[in-house]
């Protein structure tokens, strides 16, 4: 299968060599060819260039992308998407006052979903969830990292694995799993915590390594959760079975989550709407990815991650969801780019950086995804009729997306009956 794109108005995020991530000022800089052209062969991008070099080369698949943008799909690297149900009387409650943690101390929140997740059918799981991807692919998202964390239970756990494999495994989708081990503390350890981590580290842990599906490793480490030396604990259970840190930090309270995380290499710390000076100093001396949710941000109505403290200190920024049915009920990272540009306050050039790039490298997957270079695998937004790549963040409650290619397969996403699974 080969694909040829013509006339395209712009051709963003162009690398000749591979760029794995883009930090600092260099976050302000989005390569781009005008009136260009790209050629695909089977599920690599094999050239571009300007329309005037296109000339002699075929196809079996010719797209016109006159006054069209193409760039690299959005690369999502922080979701909660294998859940059963919803959370939408909580919802309300929040509407009438109530706050995260008032709902999670009457049984509700991540309590709610394990449980909800605990009586519902690995298949039906897999089905929700699957329809709920495809339905993100249609809106530019080919990347997306899954976590667990909504079993709470040893079994449920690695249901919830097993159902991120067969995703990873059926679904055009890349897909990069997290074990979110220590997720929250379930009511019958509510006055034992210390068993529940005996649990996770010497049951769960050894248990989800053996099925060979997660190699990242998450924790939530926040008060009434999970605590700095809780947090080491799985960590170092986890780096035992070569699970590398991907961390839940500073969302509400700093613990020192973000220090901990560079300290046993994590490749990212996610939240950070709340972070200080020694935060930053710890991630300016480390390879670890900050990553900013505000799509939660805007949902919980909490403060947003300080996107100009990090990008000014010199540091990568990668943006991501939080899709989860509780506090970003919304996989949409369309709206992501454009609220970071409203709320994080970074130009578009950094927000597409942060969702194509960044995004991809705070997955591990940067070395093949997330630019427009020769030899990475093509997927691709192909957007509808748009004047600049700035439109996109601008009009932020519109769809830009016209068509996708994922896998190197070019989908008709008007056509409801399209097939997103191989």
């Amino acid at each position: 299968m080969s694909i040829l794109i013509t006339n395209i108005k712009q051709l963003l995020q162009v690398h000749d060599n591979n760029v794995l991530v883009v930090k600092g000022k260099d976050m302000k800089s989005l390569p781009i060819i005008e009136n260009a052209y790209l050629y695909i062969e089977h599920d690599t991008i094999i050239e571009y260039g300007e329309m005037k070099h296109c000339e002699g080369i075929e196809a079996e698949t010719t797209v016109d992308a006159t006054g069209k943008i193409v760039l690299p799909s959005w690369c999502d690297s922080h979701t909660h998407m294998v859940y059963a149900g919803n959370r939408t009387l909580e919802f309300v409650d929040r509407i009438n006052g109530l706050s995260y943690a008032e709902i999670a101390n009457r049984g509700g929140g991540i309590l709610n979903s394990a449980k909800v997740l605990q009586e519902t059918s690995e298949d039906d799981l897999y089905e929700q969830s699957i329809q709920r991807m495809e339905a993100l692919i249609r809106m530019g998202t080919c990347a997306f990292e899954i976590k667990t964390g909504y079993g709470l239970t040893v079994d449920a756990e690695l249901k919830m694995l097993r159902v991120i494999k067969r995703i990873k495994q059926e679904s055009l989708a890349k897909i990069t799993p997290t074990l979110l081990a220590a997720h929250a503390i379930p009511e019958a350890f509510r006055a034992k915590k210390e068993d529940y981590i005996k649990q996770i580290t010497e049951e769960l842990i050894p248990k989800a390594s053996k099925l060979n599906v997660a190699h990242y490793i998450d924790v939530f480490c926040e008060e009434g959760y999970f605590d700095i030396a809780d947090t080491e604990a799985v960590l170092k259970a986890g780096a035992k079975h070569q699970m590398r840190p991907k961390l839940h930090v500073n969302q509400f309270n700093i613990l020192g989550g973000v220090a901990l995380g560079a300290k046993y290499n994590a490749l990212s710390v996610d939240h950070l709407e709340e972070l200080n000076d020694a935060d930053v100093k710890a991630l300016k001396g480390s390879d670890t990815i900050p990553v900013a949710l505000p799509g939660c941000s805007y949902f919980l109505s909490i403060p947003y991650t300080p996107a100009r403290q990090l990008i000014d200190a010199g540091l990568p920024l990668a943006i991501a969801t939080d899709y989860n049915p509780g506090s970003a009920p919304s996989g949409n990272m369309n709206f992501i780019v454009g609220a970071a540009c409203v709320k994080l306050k970074m130009t578009p050039e950094e927000a597409i950086n942060a969702a194509t790039v960044n995004g991809a490298y705070a997955m591990g997957i940067s070395n093949m995804y997330g630019s427009i270079t020769r030899g990475k695998k093509a997927n691709l937004i192909i957007t509808k009729p748009l004047h600049h790549y700035n439109e996109i963040p601008y009009a932020f409650a519109h769809d830009p997306v016209d068509q996708v290619i994922i896998n190197g397969q070019l989908k008709n996403i008007k056509n409801p009956e399209e097939n997103f699974r191989i």
